[in-house]
């Protein structure tokens, strides 16, 4: 099976211009490949997951990949898929962003030996000339075909700002840029994307001529993964302070059955034999299906120690076996009892399985909130220091959340 027939038989592939040529180059090795990442947030999440685990794969083959930050672009903000204008960040803001993007990016893409190039297009686009913008490149844009852009038709009902407006424009001024600057000959994105890809490749065309070469790919991973990406409590975080190992376990773990095999496919690199072979499976079975799945990607992002570590706390949680001591862990201060006691809205607010009391109180009142196995369901249950045994208390909110509390006094 070619690379390229892999990504298809993965699921991972929507949509491609010039099949055959694309097939050609990646097959080859001859790929040279951006995908975009805005640095709206100090952490990657597991929607630019699945984007990193495509660069991974096809920098295993030969081709080589670059990794675009936004630094300049998301000082505009993209209107795709949003129905509001983005927050607006300052320079700093972005700056850090983009160095925390790096170094989780390492994990996945090698950039020693020019094998990869990680670059940021504030580089080219903060400088940039007004009145030289549209003239150099204002004529090779129809307002009228862009508007006809699903992510503009979207917001231009509750209004769409002359400044997101501009986002297309950029986006294909960079595919422009790196094809001139880094011979990038291919561009990857979502389906959300393809309307801003193929401005850039027609940019390329008209400004370079019908023989400048470049194409456009469209992959379903971007879409797919903003889904997979967010829970009830928001982003699930490749970074371990904002996502432990076994928040980041438990939450591949607990994927609907529906979905096991195809995060299996799209995000790990077992061989495709050996997830064909689980096509079967039921049951009991789905659930080491997610387990497999958890563990292998956990190791991905964390290192096969802290997956390890996460499975062997889910099995003592879930599965009554396993080592206690590496599930997620809370430690009491001398200061955090008042008169010698806490109260189990504190408990819950100082654990990170509420935000507020406010939050807390509500998940007691819903019969919610479990301690030590026993549901709790007065909002005044305290408990004081002899209460924490030396294996800690276990505090569970619903079915997927606990927390072992420790009093170190």
């Amino acid at each position: 099976m070619t690379v390229y027939d892999e990504l298809v038989a993965r699921g991972l592939i929507a949509q491609v211009t010039d099949e055959d040529e694309i097939k050609e180059m990646i097959n080859s090795g001859k790929a040279v490949f951006y995908i975009g990442f805005d640095p709206t947030a100090d952490s990657l999440h597991v929607g630019h997951f699945m984007a990193l685990c495509l660069m991974k794969r096809l920098q295993m083959a030969g081709n080589k990949p670059i990794a675009l930050i936004g630094g300049g672009t998301g000082m505009i903000g993209d209107p795709t898929g949003r129905s509001d204008m983005r927050q607006m960040m300052t320079k700093e803001m972005i700056d850090h962003n983009c160095e925390c993007f790096k170094q989780q990016m390492s994990k996945f893409i090698d950039f020693s030996d020019g094998k990869a190039l990680m670059v940021n297009n504030a580089d080219w686009l903060m400088d940039l000339n007004y009145i030289e913008v549209l003239r150099e490149i204002g004529p090779h844009f129809s307002v009228n075909r862009m508007l006809t852009a699903e992510c503009y038709k979207q917001r231009m009902e509750k209004g769409l700002s002359f400044l997101e407006f501009n986002y297309m424009i950029m986006q294909s001024y960079d595919f422009y840029c790196l094809f001139q600057k880094y011979g990038c000959n291919m561009q990857f994105g979502g389906d959300d994307q393809w309307s801003n890809m193929l401005g850039g490749t027609e940019l390329i065309r008209r400004k370079l001529g019908k023989d400048a070469y470049a194409m456009t790919i469209n992959l379903l991973l971007n879409s797919e993964g903003k889904k997979m990406g967010k829970t009830q409590s928001g982003a699930v975080w490749l970074d371990a302070s904002k996502t432990t190992p076994f928040e980041f376990f438990q939450y591949w773990r607990n994927v609907a059955d529906s979905d096991v095999l195809k995060c299996i496919r799209m995000l790990t690199f077992l061989p495709l034999e050996e997830i064909d072979a689980m096509e079967q499976w039921e049951g009991a079975q789905l659930n080491q299906a997610k387990e497999i799945l958890a563990y292998e990607l956990t190791k991905l992002i964390h290192g096969e120690e802290e997956a390890q570590k996460a499975k062997e706390a889910s099995h003592a949680l879930f599965a009554g076996g396993g080592n206690l001591e590496n599930m997620p862990t809370c430690e009491l201060a001398k200061e955090d009892f008042t008169d010698g006691m806490i109260d189990i809205l504190a408990l819950l607010v100082k654990s990170g399985l509420a935000t507020s009391r406010s939050d807390a109180r509500r998940a007691v009142e819903q019969g919610g909130v479990t301690a030590a196995d026993t549901k709790i369901t007065d909002v005044k249950t305290t408990y004081e220091p002899s209460d924490f045994s030396a294996d800690g208390l276990i505090v569970k909110r619903g079915k997927k959340k606990f927390v072992k509390i420790l009093n170190i006094n």
